[in-house]
């Protein structure tokens, strides 16, 4: 069973924890690396505008999102892991497309350049999810270089669509 939860001071730690495989993921790509106790500085912090999710696949965390709401209904994906062993029957598509349809409104999400798998992910989901009512551009980010980005919002997609 697929159980979203938002994290709160409950489940910061799980958060964390979960954060650390993520970073290490993505070190390569961005090249970051732990402090000296090898822990991996989690960014964007959940604070202020960022909420986190965790997804629980029959009570064992297996992903989480971070996702900061820009301006009203207006949303951007700062992080988004699944951890491997749970990357199979499509549960990070349903975790993301379950909150794509939960908070509605419009949607930016960004890959940097490097992550090849997370591009293909993304334009697998968001193709699916909006039937080919997306964006998607390449540009020059300020603090990422270059980026690929997925835009849509819910405004633009049929109405009968089945998601």
């Amino acid at each position: 069973m697929m159980n979203i939860v938002t994290v709160d001071d409950n489940n910061a730690h799980v958060y964390a924890n979960l954060y650390q495989g993520y970073g290490a993921e993505f070190s390569r790509i961005i090249d970051d690396k732990p402090d000296a106790n090898g822990v991996f500085e989690i960014y964007p912090q959940l604070k202020g505008s960022v909420t986190g999710y965790l997804l629980y696949l029959e009570g064992i965390p297996a992903a989480l999102t971070a996702i900061d709401e820009k301006a009203p209904a207006t949303f951007e994906i700062c992080d988004f892991y699944v951890l491997p062993c749970f990357r199979k029957n499509k549960v990070g598509k349903r975790f993301i497309s379950t909150l794509f349809e939960r908070l509605g409104g419009s949607w930016e999400i960004k890959q940097v350049a490097g992550a090849d798998h997370a591009i293909s992910f993304w334009r697998d989901v968001v193709n699916d999810y909006t039937a080919g009512n997306y964006v998607e551009d390449v540009y020059q980010d300020k603090k990422w270089g270059t980026v690929t980005r997925q835009c849509f919002t819910h405004q633009n997609l049929p109405a009968d669509q089945d998601r």
